[in-house]
């Protein structure tokens, strides 16, 4: 094999693996370009660094061990990423304000397709989706670095201490009670099972046909028969958070009277259902972009709505239409 072929078989099996280093990328750093961008820095370095690959480990664990490095630098150069319920308590719909809080680096959604690995197993595949969820990646980033590294590489991608020990530069024992320290910080988080959703059952069709129902025709009842007692509703950037059916229907009736007459595109965000939400275009001609909904469903029922409001960023993230006719 001539040196050129060499270099094209390796570049293939570097690219191979993109998409998982991404996932966990973005399980690190709580971004979707964030992890593009560490991935994108990982493979460059390995690309430079081939000639000191010895081969004493396998591809796979060297290009992790530099796509920690780099994630550990970018995680020290900045602030986590959150939630507003991360930040404050919900907000009674009477007191309820949009306040964006630009100095905040929230934790944004991913599509599934660039970050989960087509994968045989479902049980592999409902763990990788489970991980990935708004919830647990905010629960992630509550940890010290290091520790959601131990965390990641032991409980979602289930390598063994002895290898993230070698991954880390450290001892069996360090990497145990890392682990041991972030599964008790998670505990204390506690963030809430999600119902598996790939594919959706018949049930979960049915539900999400509801809600659409419910959305485009602004049925506020329709709508909270939908909602668990205690679901959330959020809107980054903005810190504002609310709980529990009458402040949702409140704010929806209230300030969020705007979002009457919208439609909804599915599609889907951190291993959950979602929806691209359109506005009626200011000039009345057709549907404009206005949210991006990530659903969190459990027991049947809707916990968490999640608007993501900076559509400029997530619908061509999403391979969303930047614009709806009236007829569509």
């Amino acid at each position: 094999m001539d040196d050129q072929a060499a270099a094209q078989d390796l570049e293939s099996g570097l690219e191979g693996y993109r998409k998982e280093l991404t996932g966990y990328c973005y399980r690190m750093l709580g971004s979707a370009f964030e992890a593009e961008d560490a991935v994108q820095d990982t493979m460059v370095r390995a690309w430079k660094n081939l000639g000191k690959f010895e081969g004493r480990s396998s591809l796979r664990s060297w290009l992790y061990r530099i796509a920690t490095n780099v994630c550990l630098d970018m995680l020290h150069a900045g602030n986590r990423r959150a939630r507003p319920m991360d930040l404050t308590e919900a907000t009674p719909v009477a007191q309820a304000r949009l306040t964006a809080r630009p100095e905040i680096t929230w934790l944004e959604p991913v599509p599934d397709g660039r970050v989960l690995p087509s994968v045989a197993d479902p049980a592999d595949t409902a763990v990788e989706r489970e991980s990935i969820r708004l919830a647990f990646v905010a629960a992630l980033q509550r940890l010290p670095a290091k520790q959601r590294a131990v965390l990641i590489l032991r409980e979602v991608l289930a390598w063994k201490a002895a290898e993230v020990a070698e991954l880390l530069g450290t001892s069996v024992a360090s990497v145990n009670s890392a682990l041991q320290r972030a599964r008790a910080s998670l505990s204390e988080y506690d963030p809430s099972d999600s119902d598996p959703a790939d594919p959706l059952d018949e049930e979960q069709q049915k539900l999400l046909e509801r809600y659409v129902t419910a959305f485009q025709g602004y049925d506020m009842q329709a709508l909270t028969a939908l909602l668990h007692e205690d679901a959330t509703m959020s809107m980054p950037p903005y810190d504002l958070w609310l709980r529990g059916h009458d402040d949702i229907v409140g704010w929806m009736l209230g300030p969020g009277e705007v979002c009457r007459g919208s439609k909804l595109v599915p599609t889907v965000a951190n291993g959950s259902p979602a929806f691209a939400q359109y506005h009626r275009g200011r000039d009345g001609e057709g549907y404009e972009p206005w949210a991006l909904i990530v659903l969190e469903v459990a027991g049947g029922r809707i916990g968490a709505m999640d608007f993501f409001l900076d559509t400029k960023r997530w619908f061509p993230l999403f391979g969303l239409p930047e614009r709806l006719s009236t007829g569509g």
